[in-house]
């Protein structure tokens, strides 16, 4: 899991510094929570403005053009911002300039808590501000600031919040990490409230990780790996064997044990444990089956060792992590 430190004062008032092939879907998911918010609340209590470099409008990756507040160079750029978003999407490296970096800089140096969705960690770490605090990132991107910045402790996770820096992947999962923030200043009612008139099923936390697509992980060397987790994914409820598996991809049980330790850093059969629990994590939060059938419905001989493989991973028995997802759930209010 990871760990999330808090920054003592929660931002209210948002900067969202967009830049030039921004991911469209990305801002929404920073803003639209906001809004919601404030409707619910019945109340102004955030607000926002959008900055681009030059005070221009700014296309976004599909070539929608968005209007802007004003441009870094404007005096009024910093004034009632609390928190300054660096909105990133494709072509991130060449989007990012050095007049940038500096106004990222002087943000920080004015007592400006800062932030990046999608890509646009790369961008803070590019600016010298990320060095040895935890952050987000669109999981494309994950590998490139690793090797570019190695003083910037990247992880998988949804979003981080750490020492005033408050990054998240890209596409839906700002969502959540305004989520987080609106409950923390209004309660978990207003949070739950605000996903509820969004759909979503559930508000996913700081311990749930990006899916990470197999084929990012391991590239294209290795088409028998792909295939092998393949059959394990198709099947969860009657796990096969090792056997089975190397048979399956043709090579022999050593040859896969290879793969898996060189690729994957563990052996088949705690992979493969991964994978049915994290399907079982998605059945405990996202239905009402009971914890017996999710035992059978992923593979696993008895409750009480689902429950001990369970708890090995992330920390909760089942029960206590579905008692926590309800309880917040419960409290949620209705929005007019």
């Amino acid at each position: 899991m990871s760990e999330t430190t808090e920054n003592s004062s929660q931002p209210r008032r948002f900067g969202f510094l967009l830049l030039n092939e921004f991911t469209l879907i990305s801002l929404s998911a920073a803003i639209e929570p906001l809004r919601m918010a404030n409707r619910i609340f019945e109340h102004q209590h955030f607000s926002w403005k959008t900055i681009s470099k030059d005070g221009a409008a700014v296309a976004a990756s599909d070539g929608l053009k968005i209007n802007v507040d004003c441009g870094i160079d404007s005096a009024a750029a910093l004034d009632d911002v609390d928190l300054l978003v660096v909105c990133g999407g494709t072509n991130i490296e060449k989007n990012c300039s050095s007049a940038i970096a500096r106004f990222l800089r002087n943000a920080d140096r004015n007592g400006i808590a800062l932030g990046g969705i999608c890509t646009g960690s790369q961008v803070l770490a590019a600016a010298g501000v990320l060095d040895g605090i935890r952050c987000s990132i669109h999981w494309e991107n994950i590998g490139a600031v690793t090797r570019a910045y190695p003083n910037v402790p990247v992880g998988r996770s949804l979003f981080t919040i750490d020492r005033g820096r408050f990054t998240s992947s890209g596409g839906t999962a700002p969502i959540d990490l305004m989520l987080h923030i609106i409950a923390e200043q209004l309660g978990a009612a207003i949070s739950v409230a605000v996903a509820e008139q969004f759909i979503c099923d559930r508000i996913r936390r700081t311990d749930d990780e990006q899916r990470i697509p197999l084929k990012h992980q391991v590239g294209s060397k290795s088409a028998k790996l792909i295939a092998a987790v393949g059959l394990m994914e198709a099947n969860l409820r009657e796990p096969v064997g090792q056997g089975e598996l190397a048979e399956y991809v043709e090579l022999s049980r050593r040859q896969l044990q290879r793969l898996f330790d060189k690729y994957l850093l563990c052996s088949p059969s705690r992979y493969y444990l991964k994978l049915r629990l994290r399907r079982a994590r998605e059945l405990l939060l996202e239905t009402r089956m009971s914890i017996a059938d999710i035992t059978a419905e992923c593979g696993f001989v008895s409750t009480s060792n689902f429950s001990k493989s369970y708890k090995e991973l992330y920390g909760y028995a089942p029960s206590a992590e579905r008692d926590r997802q309800f309880k917040s759930n419960s409290q949620g209010v209705t929005a007019h």
